[in-house]
């Protein structure tokens, strides 16, 4: 007779099986009666509704988000072609916003379906899909992208409401740019004979920079014999071209909200006291504030870290191939690379306070800032030598946030595109909350990237004369969650007033982030 342990472990292979075959969505069916209890039981599956399960992790904390934004995607893809079989597509505005580059997990992800049943299905953590009654666009018009069923783009602009462009500026816009040539927009809009949706679709490639386009539009309905008033949907336009042959969404996202979310920040962060005529006296308060830096930053990602053992990782009283325990200890290489890096970024703060150009610094020394905080993982060991090599090429997810990082073919677009923004601003506090923000909305490592995005702002701060300022972890709670209300809902404001509060404090000599022995 088998032991509980041998069931589970057979348990375990079936589940493994699913997922070799790349199913995320599991049914009940697929799944034993005796396999889907013990996996349920023991935390390995997790119920979405009835008869529907994703794979989960044990241990996890009641209410942890993490797995389920990782899985909406292709859960809901699953789901939908399990319900309506090809049948079925996501709603024109949701389908703009994904090929604008916006992957974010929507709260409720309204799809059309002629056999759609006019109400909500309620999922995880507060999010639904609504299926609505309506008869499917044109085969044509409809393209598939990572398994979910879009409108698409030419068909997406025609249908999409006048509202969407107003209340997801920078969805649309990105949408709009991507748009290489105007005839197939053109074809659906005589096809129709949309002379209205002509006019509003005309004046939003205006608003971009794209006049060829809008021209072009204009021109042929016209031609066609209507009469064509152009009305701008959007309620702003933007002091911004974006490059007619950039055709990547997620790099003209980048473009676009940086454009967006500037004066807010500058109006949220204190003006810059300027560079310091004391290099060294700078360089000496950088590296007077380091173990708090260090103890907060390794903190806030989940580290388990001492002053004890960053004095003793950072004095060299540390060996991964003698000392065993540490070794193995996570929190010890992270220590340890942390130092490293942090070695490399003040060479890259001295650069900046020479006069150097900040993003340009911070393009060329980022990669070097990475590799030395991994080093000692992949001396250890622990990580293979080809992960220092670069970007990633594989998908990652934050933890419990609802924001999904850019693909991994996007990101080294993208990353041209932020350093590119980065070196062209002007404005030291736009380059400090911005650097920081776009990088880590970015996420191009697979590990790491609050610390990166962390010393990227202070190398920034520093260009700017400001303090080397250490978010504390007591307030890590307000940094996460103004990080996500930009990434999510592309507000920048509760971002740009945390870290202005941050950078005042710093100005007037107050240590907001104090080491544990020091609280009382």
């Amino acid at each position: 007779m088998a032991t509980p342990q041998e069931k589970l472990a057979n348990s375990l292979a079936a589940l493994k099986a699913l997922q070799d075959r790349g199913i995320v969505a599991i049914r009940a069916s697929n799944l034993s009666r005796s396999h889907r209890e013990r996996l349920l039981k023991d935390g390995f599956i997790q119920e979405v509704m009835k008869g529907w399960y994703i794979p989960a992790r044990p241990g996890e904390y009641a209410g942890d988000s993490t797995v389920w934004y990782a899985s909406f995607w292709n859960f809901c893809a699953a789901y939908l072609n399990a319900r309506f079989d090809r049948d079925w597509c996501l709603s024109p505005e949701q389908s703009l916003s994904l090929q604008g580059g916006n992957r974010a997990v929507p709260a409720q992800l309204i799809v059309r379906a002629p056999k759609g049943g006019n109400k909500p299905t309620g999922l995880l953590h507060g999010t639904s899909i609504f299926d609505m009654r309506l008869n499917m666009p044109r085969e044509q018009d409809v393209i598939e992208q990572e398994g979910l069923r879009l409108f698409s783009l030419p068909a997406a602009l025609i249908e999409a409401s006048p509202a969407f462009f107003a209340q997801n500026a920078t969805d649309a816009r990105a949408a709009l740019a991507t748009v290489s040539d105007a005839s197939e927009v053109v074809r659906r809009l005589l096809e129709g004979g949309h002379s209205a949706i002509a006019g509003r679709l005309a004046a939003a490639f205006r608003n971009i920079g794209r006049e060829r386009t809008a021209n072009d539009i204009v021109n042929a309905m016209r031609a066609a014999g209507y009469e064509i008033r152009e009305q701008d949907p959007f309620e702003n336009r933007i002091e911004l071209d974006l490059p007619r042959r950039e055709l990547s969404p997620y790099a003209s996202r980048i473009r676009l909200m940086w454009q967006q979310m500037r004066e807010p920040i500058i109006a949220g962060l204190p003006d810059a006291p300027g560079r310091p005529n004391d290099i060294e006296a700078y360089l000496k308060r950088v590296e007077d504030v380091y173990v708090t830096d260090a103890y907060h930053s390794l903190s806030i990602e989940g580290y388990r870290v001492s002053v004890e053992l960053i004095e003793r990782v950072r004095s060299g009283n540390w060996n991964p191939h003698i000392d065993k325990k540490d070794r193995e200890h996570a929190d010890a290489l992270a220590a340890r690379g942390y130092w490293q890096a942090f070695q490399a970024v003040n060479k890259s703060v001295r650069s900046v306070l020479e006069n150097k150009n900040p993003g340009g610094v911070a393009d060329d020394d980022h990669s070097t800032w990475y590799r030395e905080m991994f080093a000692p993982s992949v001396t250890a060991g622990l990580m293979r030598p080809e992960s220092l090599a670069g970007y990633r090429d594989t998908q990652v997810y934050i933890r419990r946030s609802m924001h999904v990082p850019l693909p991994p073919h996007a990101v080294s677009d993208a990353m041209q595109t932020f350093f590119e923004m980065l070196e062209n601003e002007d404005h030291a506090a736009a380059r400090v909350a911005l650097g920081h923000f776009v990088f880590v909305y970015i996420h191009p490592y697979m590990d790491g990237n609050g610390r990166m995005g962390r010393f990227l702002m202070n190398v920034m701060l520093a260009a700017g004369g400001y303090p080397w300022t250490v978010v504390p972890l007591d307030r890590r709670d307000a940094y996460m969650a103004a990080l996500e209300d930009a990434s999510v809902r592309q507000n920048i404001v509760p971002f740009a007033q945390f870290l202005g509060k941050l950078v005042r404090e710093g100005l007037e000599g107050k240590a907001v982030a104090k080491l544990p022995e020091e609280r009382s």
